[in-house]
């Protein structure tokens, strides 16, 4: 009940929010990872998935020439 006098009394602050996050030059997903996306770390299906990366990587440089 003290919390509540209080704020009854004082109010309630707001700060202001803190400013924009420094830039990061990490890589925070699994799949922006160079190795994920060549199917390099051993996985199965990350491996399928490289595999149809390729294919479609390969289908829109064909439509260039």
């Amino acid at each position: 009940m003290d919390d509540f006098e209080d704020i009854l009394v004082n109010g309630i602050t707001f700060k202001k929010a803190s400013g924009p996050k420094p830039a990061d030059d990490k890589v925070k997903t699994k799949a922006k990872k160079k190795k994920y996306i060549t199917g390099a770390h051993g996985s199965g299906s990350a491996r399928q998935k490289a595999k149809y990366r390729e294919q479609r990587a390969n289908r829109k440089s064909q439509r260039k020439k």
